[in-house]
């Protein structure tokens, strides 16, 4: 059971679908009739990064900082077989069943409603996603299912030290591609403001309060105090998201349903395996659900930037990418949610 308080974030998680929905529509509206805000906001990026996005994901992720303790860090070691799963369905899995399923349906049931040419795009777009496991929003998603903070930080920190290695590989062999350039200083911004940046402030925040206050205060009535901070900050995010992708979502309604089959059941098969194989090992809940998560979800800005440095901005590769990011948030908070009404599968008896 959690302590946390049952007043501001049950208003939002009480009617959190409805708040989706709603933040998804007023993000299609503003960008279709205030196109100066997303295009004001697009002007602030750095490596391809939306600062804007940046500091929203940064509020996000620092409450659940502030709960790693580097004593448990080092204890990450003792039970490393939620590592294993992470690895093995991150780069042994995910890469080509994303592959398979994108093939499936776009080349061969919905041959009929899309050209090969645009099939082999969209193909190219679901394997940069494929490829790409999630850095800053796993952060958020642990959160949510109440994760243990210091494993969590540690399976995104080796996720990150696999990509720099094992994604041009992944792509290239998969595509065809002989030309993939990793844009390394997108890859090593994004680690540097989701991971270095508010694991940095939150280690900072723990070890002053901590000195002041004492530890049980933080654990008990600090860190609640941004109990609300996280859904709030995905609701916004929402908004960001498609404000900016407003005209590509109302020119082409058809495809980017087309496309999104593919990669939602993909999101819900990886996620279920990971979680399975966790509870196969008998890992406990805490590490589990973001064992299923970090496999689930995608590094979509490096998955973006690969798409429009090797086919183009206005390329159909790009534009399935973009659905990756649209349908992210969205799914990722329906297995939040089955993950937290299925917690109690993680309880073994002795």
């Amino acid at each position: 059971m959690s302590n946390t308080p049952d007043t501001g974030i049950s208003f939002f998680q009480r009617y959190l679908t409805i708040w989706v929905l709603l933040c998804m529509t007023v993000g299609i509206l503003v960008g279709h009739f205030i196109p100066t805000v997303p295009k004001t906001l697009e002007k602030f990026e750095v490596a391809g990064i939306s600062i804007p996005m940046a500091v929203l994901i940064w509020i996000m992720i620092y409450p659940m900082m502030i709960k790693v303790d580097f004593q448990s860090i080092r204890s990450v070691g003792t039970n490393p077989k939620g590592l294993f799963v992470t690895w093995l369905v991150n780069w042994l899995i995910k890469p080509f069943t994303m592959y398979g399923f994108a093939r499936l349906f776009l080349s061969v049931i919905f041959r009929d409603f899309i050209t090969p040419d645009l099939s082999a795009q969209y193909l190219a777009g679901a394997v940069l996603l494929g490829a790409a496991p999630c850095t800053a929003m796993v952060f958020v998603w642990s959160t949510l299912v109440r994760g243990n903070p210091a494993y969590t930080v540690v399976q995104v920190a080796t996720n990150d030290l696999i990509i720099l290695i094992a994604f041009m590989p992944i792509v290239k062999f998969l595509l065809g591609v002989s030309n993939v350039s990793v844009p390394y200083s997108t890859l090593f911004v994004s680690i540097f403001l989701f991971v270095v940046i508010p694991l940095v402030g939150g280690v900072l925040t723990r070890i002053t309060v901590t000195k002041h206050k004492g530890k049980k205060y933080l654990e008990n009535t600090f860190i609640h105090k941004f109990d609300n901070i996280t859904t709030i900050g995905l609701l916004l995010t929402l908004v960001i998201i498609f404000s900016s992708q407003a005209e590509t979502i109302l020119h082409n309604p058809f495809h980017i349903g087309l496309i999104a089959i593919p990669l939602i059941l993909q999101t819900f098969v990886i996620f279920f395996l990971a979680y399975g194989l966790c509870r196969a090992i008998k890992l406990p809940f805490e590490i589990a659900a973001p064992a299923g998560m970090i496999g689930a979800s995608n590094f979509f800005e490096l998955s973006v930037a690969v798409a429009v440095a090797l086919f183009g901005t206005t390329s159909p590769a790009a534009l399935a990418t973009t659905v990756g990011v649209l349908t992210e948030v969205p799914v990722m908070l329906t297995l939040v949610r089955i993950a937290n009404r299925t917690e109690g599968w993680f309880i073994y008896g002795k």
